[in-house]
């Protein structure tokens, strides 16, 4: 397979200079134009210009485009003729360019700098909205638009990701992206930190008001790392480039989850600053825990029941907050900054009754005894990130150089505590306590440049350095019940220091194939040298490797709105920091948690078949078939000891769950998403999932597992006037198969309305969550060698909540996001922009 895979890439990679010929017989019957549209008087660019392309003779509309960033726009497939170019935008005076010609000799049209004055009037306070779809489907990846998700505003980043095509999410925050949960996160197409120890936590605590996109990228090109065999969730925090003072206040409060946020925007000119703060809360909670595990002695025939039940009381709460700076030198050039400070932490703690029942090989009962346990465990995150760019255009259209360099660091605290006591008669017996402080930094410097070579060729190249370094330092305490005192436990304790670096190059280029087909082929080397220091074992020998990532998409477009793309990909999954810890968990002394030091990366090959149609009167559909095996699969996996050694301690009768290189995993799936606007006021939007997981599993030979599963929700609003809207939204995820057994089912369902006030500036949202429900009940079934293990929990998540929003500035400028040609007719620098 890997043969096979490099020789595809590279028979693509040869393929994509094919053009270079081919461009001089292309036929010139259409052309382009394009151009860069400035304030006569600053000259800074004009963002969100309407360009519109008139007949000159007959002034009938031929083609139109919108201002990207920086006032560029493109109009593209023009036929030959003689036109006039309209540009409107408000508060400035229509202009009107007449006599443009697209011939054979001149195909590509560069107007250069148009300059627009400012129309002559008092502009106080100007609003100017437009409906907003909440799914844009672009070339190569899909955006959802969080502010058109009325359901989601009370909540937090978790709660819009359910809705997301593609993307599962189960009522632990766990997240999927087409079946895989080895994705990466980014925030504003950035790394962070705050990923690597917790990414549940991170999620659970932004706000889902603080979000303005989230970007699903399913097969990544040669510019992205090649972390993620998932793929990558790019999450865009709001901020705005409209001259003035804006920004907006959200507060939510309910009976679950309450949070808040402040965003603040300011721009003049040449120079913008945005400022945030946003926090969250989920309240104090009781979960009802029951398990039942059943061991088998396969020596002499003993068996070994233990059932546990209690409860246990959880609450989570963080913050985020940032400043962002950007400003335009001059018209060519620009320099970002941004400052970010987060804190994220929870908190369990509970008690249960253990109850063992032992029988001999004749099932005769020979030992039944009770026992209770108190435990406690908490976690908490501080961190810190900052980032500085700067972007370089030139005179010829969309050649463009940027360096940026991104650093963040992240200190992370784990501990738990737990005491074991007999019920008659009542004494401690045992217990022990553990803390874990860590420290994790990333440092990332890149230098990337695009330069088009020749009317649609164009290609994109840089270089990458990553630089991880963690530390982690275990610190383990046994009580001495005489006492009632914790000693240290030297054999316990442990230190680990762990450096990855990554170094990484890219090419790729974009391109038109056989006149017919829209093709993008790239190719990424990556150089990944690891070190690691045991305290108890001194240095780790883990060797150097390589890795080249090849990627692909072709696509073409057929009439009547609707095309066919075919896209492959490569991707990596090195360990991160929750993989690596050694940290043994011993909150529940019976069911241990601890990391895997000696994990290999996880390899992923991915192939993706997607057609997608626009219907007249607005619906659309996307259907997407895909391919993706995963080598070396990084899973949780649980074995069963009679008795296990953590430094001089032994636990009996214990299970323990650990990350590891499970094997393989070859996924077949489709995803179905739809929107269907029945009328202008009802819309109805539909997301379906469906794979055949088949797991090879490497760990127990033989133990291969195969199942189906799917994924269904739907959501339906009714816009009942341009102020007041109501949604509904469900959810069901089936049993999940995984290499033990099945992960639960479980059904969501949500009800919200929004009104909205004051000229749309103010809005009060009320939403209900699961309120015929108090509990999701949660049954987990394993199976491993000599062992079967059935878990339940009743986790609350019946919620009621409300949200009240209030937007302020001189201009608010919601644009309808123009649709992206998902069928590479553009070049990528019209992609990025």
């Amino acid at each position: 397979m890997r043969y096979f895979l490099r020789s595809l890439f590279f028979l693509l990679f040869i393929i994509a200079f094919l053009p270079l010929q081919a461009q001089e017989n292309k036929n010139a019957s259409t052309g382009k134009i394009s151009g860069h549209i400035i304030d006569a008087t600053s000259n800074q660019p004009i963002e969100y210009a309407t360009i519109t392309l008139f007949t000159q003779d007959s002034n009938k509309v031929v083609n139109g485009a919108i201002a990207g960033q920086y006032g560029l726009f493109k109009i593209t497939e023009v036929p030959a003729g003689n036109y006039k170019l309209q540009l409107t935008f408000i508060g400035y005076q229509t202009k009107e360019i007449p006599n443009v010609s697209i011939d054979k000799s001149n195909s590509n049209l560069q107007l250069g700098n148009i300059a627009m004055s400012i129309e002559e009037l008092n502009l106080k306070e100007v609003t100017v909205t437009a409906t907003k779809s909440i799914i844009e489907n672009k070339i190569d990846k899909m955006i959802y638009n969080v502010d058109q998700d009325v359901t989601s505003q009370t909540g937090v980043a978790i709660d819009v990701l359910k809705k997301v095509p593609q993307v599962s999410v189960d009522v632990d925050g766990n997240v999927e992206l087409q079946g895989n949960s080895g994705i990466r996160f980014l925030i504003n197409g950035k790394p962070s930190v705050i990923f690597g120890s917790n990414i549940v936590e991170v999620l659970q605590s932004i706000p889902a008001s603080q979000i303005q996109t989230i970007e699903i990228i399913t097969s990544p090109g040669a510019k992205y790392a090649a972390s993620g065999p998932g793929g990558i969730i790019n999450i865009i925090l709001k901020k705005s480039t409209i001259e003035g003072i804006s920004g907006d206040v959200s507060l939510s409060g309910g009976s679950r989850l309450e949070n808040g946020s402040i965003n603040l925007n300011g721009h003049h000119k040449h120079f913008s600053a945005n400022v945030f703060f946003s926090g969250n809360a989920q309240l104090p909670s009781n979960t009802l825990n029951s398990s039942r595990r059943i061991t088998e002695d396969p020596f002499n025939g003993q068996s070994t029941l233990l059932t546990q039940e209690g409860i246990s009381l959880f609450h989570r709460d963080g913050f985020q907050s940032g400043i962002g700076l950007d400003w335009d030198i001059t018209s060519l050039d620009n320099l970002s900054a941004s400052f970010g400070y987060d804190y994220f932490e929870n908190n369990n703690s509970g008690g249960y009754t253990r109850n063992f029942v032992v029988k001999d090989s004749l099932g005769q009962e020979v030992d039944n005894s009770y026992d209770l346990v108190n435990n406690e465990s908490l976690f908490h995150s501080p961190s810190t990130e900052w980032n500085v760019g700067y972007r370089r255009k030139f005179k010829k259209e969309d050649e463009e150089l940027e360096i940026s360099y991104t650093s963040s660091e992240g200190n992370n605290y784990s501990h738990y505590l737990q005491k074991q006591q007999y019920m008659t008669p009542d004494s401690v017996y045992s217990g022990s306590k553990g803390d874990n402080p860590g420290k994790e930094k990333e440092s990332e410097l890149s230098v990337d440049f695009t330069y088009p070579l020749s009317g649609e060729i164009s290609i994109e190249t840089g270089i990458n350095g990553v630089f991880a370094p963690i530390e982690s330092k275990t610190d383990v305490y046994i009580l001495n019940p005489e006492f009632s005192d914790y000693i240290f436990s030297s054999s316990q304790s442990l230190s680990l220091k762990y450096k990855s670096n990554v170094y990484a190059a890219y090419l790729s280029t974009s391109y038109k194939l056989f006149k017919w087909l829209d093709a993008k082929t790239g190719l990424r080397y990556e150089y990944t040298d690891p070190q690691a220091f045991f305290s108890n074992s001194g240095d780790v020998e883990i060797k150097s490797y390589d890795t080249y990532v090849p990627s692909a998409i072709i696509s073409h477009s057929f009439k009547k709105n609707n095309s066919l793309k075919l896209s492959y990909s490569y991707r990596i999954e090195r360990p991160e920091y929750r993989d690596l810890n050694p940290f043994v968990n011993a909150s529940d002394p019976k069911n241990l948690t601890t990391g895997n030091i000696g994990l290999k990366p996880e390899i992923g090959v991915k192939f993706e078949l997607s057609y997608n149609k626009f219907f007249e009167k607005g619906p659309m559909i996307n259907a997407t078939l895909f391919y993706r095996g995963n080598k070396d699969d990084i899973q949780s996996f649980t074995k069963y000891y009679d008795s296990f050694m953590v430094g001089d301690s032994t636990y009996a009768n214990v299970s323990v769950s650990a990350r590891e290189n499970l094997g393989r995993e070859n996924n077949f799936g489709l995803n179905i998403f739809s929107s269907i606007p029945f009328t202008s006021k009802i819309n109805f939007r539909t997301n379906l999932s469906f794979y055949q997981r088949y797991i090879i599993n490497g760990v127990l030979p033989g133990n291969n597992v195969q199942g189906f599963n799917y994924r269904i929700n739907a959501n339906g609003s009714y816009q009942v006037n341009p102020t007041f809207v109501i949604e509904l939204f469900g959810n069901f995820n089936s049993p999940r198969v995984n290499a033990q057994g099945t992960m639960p089912a479980f059904i969501t369902y949500n009800f919200a309305l929004r009104k909205q006030f004051f000229n749309k500036k103010a809005s009060i949202a009320v939403t209900a969550t699961n309120p015929f429900n108090k509990y999701v009940n949660q049954v987990t079934r394993l199976n491993g060698e000599n062992f079967s293990l059935t878990n339940n929990r009743r986790l609350p998540y019946r919620s009621f909540g409300i949200n009240v929003m209030f937007k302020f500035g001189k201009i608010e400028f919601n644009k309808e996001k123009d649709h992206e040609d998902i069928n590479l007719t553009n070049s990528p620098s019209d992609n990025q922009k």
